[in-house]
């Protein structure tokens, strides 16, 4: 197994004021790849797809937006919050760019999962 981690450095931007701060995102000066083990292809190593993946989180949770007030005042209320939004995710939505579900894509579930599924499951749970 190959592995690597994309570096990313930023600026030092102490001296901005607080709005503009808070609302912009820091300046990325530089980028390192750095191998953890293995032999990684450098022209692979990318955050990309975790960027993607929390990007997808943040707009599907209000919860995980910057500088909200919609979050969970116990631990065991935001894992069923994370859980129950990548059940959706996985076995509900239909993604445009698969024209099916990732559970139908990978051979999880041979069928279309509703709300009431997963509903009638976590009552049996």
């Amino acid at each position: 197994m190959d592995f690597a981690v994309l570096k990313k450095n930023y600026a030092n931007e102490y001296g901005l004021k607080e709005a503009k701060r808070r609302y912009s995102p820091a300046t990325m000066t530089s980028c390192d790849k750095i191998k953890v083990f293995g032999n990684p292809d450098s022209n692979h190593v990318s955050t990309s797809h975790v960027e993607r993946a929390n990007l997808s989180m943040r707009m599907g949770m209000r919860r995980f937006t910057r500088l909200t007030n919609a979050f969970s005042k116990k631990l065991e209320n935001h894992m069923h919050a994370v859980s129950f939004y990548f059940m959706v995710y996985n076995f509900v939505k239909i993604h445009n760019s698969i024209k099916t579900t990732p559970a139908m894509e990978a051979g999880v579930t041979s069928y279309l999962w509703s709300m009431e599924d997963i509903v009638l499951m976590a009552e049996t749970m």
